[in-house]
């Protein structure tokens, strides 16, 4: 029986779900890998040579078998994450991997059919039409939306489907949520991801019990939980291994370029930065530095490639700044330096920049649309950054507890792309 899929392909995380025919029910294709078995993988790719494949081949694997595989073989292994920042890039047009190369339609490509090959038999041998979540605002500084959505076709056609639709991905949480509606209502839908906040104002109203829906309006920023990991390491790891310090030259002292410090935007960039130019002038810098025990320290991580348990412990910090007050931050590998008390507060100062963007978006949602808060019925958080509390309180400032809801945050996307798949009028929902 054909049916509807849909791929909700985000920045750290992806999940893909079917919608069995009529529409109603709904599951996630699990995924199975050395790494175990999950219903969403990480948006992550590892190469590697493998001589018992032939000269020519690359073993490839993607989500958490890609990081282990980068673990482990630090220096043979080519990993990319977050692939999907670079779709609405016209500056990325291509990167080599072991001196071939891809271009972003081919990791896209790459990375679907390896969480094919983990689905095994759970991947349905016929599909209707594929259902893909798109931002309302794509990632980057100038973002290109029309060439991310040519990216994305150009890889997608590569699987011979009949139909491929794109719908913004908070109109998909806003239907899957819908589902639970027991009369009309205007539905806001918040979905914070790794790389993008997006609004999306829909009004639900129910005829002859099928529901039917007319978009109102939608914004959105490119901020969402990367950049908050980054404000966490900028301010409890950076200041420890020489940002901020400083060097003699020529009888003048200058400050240790805080470019060095932008590579921990990404924790995989740190295993790269370690084979560059850069790398090497970092460590000549140790000899002129005021403080030469930090910029050491420095070099240490990198060389030691500590980026991955970095940002697990930064991840856990933040994890836990959404449940308590104040959190422990620990980190071996920075010795005394690696063991912090973290406040709340003081995170939320240090995302304050952030916090501000975000709630710009949801102001040009509303305003755009002319709605008032009061007109707003329910308000549903998805994505994992919306369990950070003062992300929360942006909504509790203007919509009281009871419209606010939230659950799914993993599944949500995906489970709603593939419920409109199955829905007669699809095409009303494309973005």
């Amino acid at each position: 029986m054909a049916r509807a899929l849909g791929l909700d392909f985000g920045t750290t995380n992806t999940v893909l779900a079917l919608a069995e025919a009529g529409g109603t029910t709904t599951h996630s294709l699990p995924f199975t890998s050395s790494a175990g078995v999950s219903d969403s993988m990480r948006t992550a790719l590892s190469f590697m040579k493998d001589p018992e494949l032939g000269a020519q081949a690359l073993k490839v694997e993607a989500g958490q078998a890609a990081i282990r595989m980068f673990i482990d073989n630090p220096g043979d292994c080519r990993f990319l994450q977050s692939i999907k920042t670079f779709a609405a890039s016209a500056a990325f047009q291509a990167t080599l991997v072991f001196a071939r190369r891809q271009q972003f339609e081919d990791l896209m490509e790459i990375f679907l059919r390896r969480l094919k090959a983990y689905a095994g038999d759970e991947w349905p041998t016929e599909v209707s039409r594929l259902v893909v979540g798109r931002p309302v605002r794509f990632a980057g500084a100038n973002p290109d939306e029309a060439l991310a959505l040519q990216r994305y076709q150009a890889a997608l056609t590569r699987f011979e489907l009949p139909e491929i639709h794109y719908v913004y991905e908070p109109v998909a949480a806003a239907y899957y949520f819908a589902q639970s509606l027991t009369r009309d209502a205007n539905v806001l839908v918040a979905d914070f991801g790794g790389g993008t906040t997006d609004y999306s104002l829909i009004r639900f109203e129910r005829h002859a019990g099928e529901l039917k829906a007319i978009p109102v309006g939608h914004s959105g920023v490119g901020i969402a939980g990367d950049h908050f990991d980054y404000r966490l390491v900028d301010n409890l790891v950076s200041p420890e291994i020489g940002k901020g310090s400083h060097f003699k030259s020529f009888g003048k002292l200058l400050d240790v370029p805080a470019g060095y410090y932008a590579n921990f935007g990404r924790w995989n960039q740190l295993s790269i930065f370690k084979t560059t130019r850069e790398f090497a002038d970092l460590q000549s810098l140790v000899r002129s530095a005021t403080e030469p025990d930090k910029l050491e320290l420095f070099i240490e991580l990198i060389e030691h490639d500590e980026g991955y348990p970095l940002y697990q412990a930064i991840s856990a910090t933040k994890m836990a700044l959404s449940r308590e007050e104040e959190a422990e931050f620990h980190f071996a590998p920075l010795g005394k330096a690696g063991h912090k008390t973290v406040k709340r507060s003081d995170f939320e100062t240090w995302i304050a920049d952030d916090l501000a963007r975000i709630e710009e978006a949801l102001d040009e949602v509303l305003t755009k649309t002319n709605t008032p808060a009061a007109d707003v019925d329910k308000v549903f958080l998805t994505g994992g950054t919306s369990f950070v509390p003062a992300v929360r309180n942006i909504f509790r400032r203007r919509f009281d507890d009871g419209r606010i809801e939230s659950g799914g945050e993993l599944l949500s996307i995906a489970h709603g792309l593939a419920l409109i798949g199955e829905s007669g009028d699809v095409g009303r929902w494309a973005a």
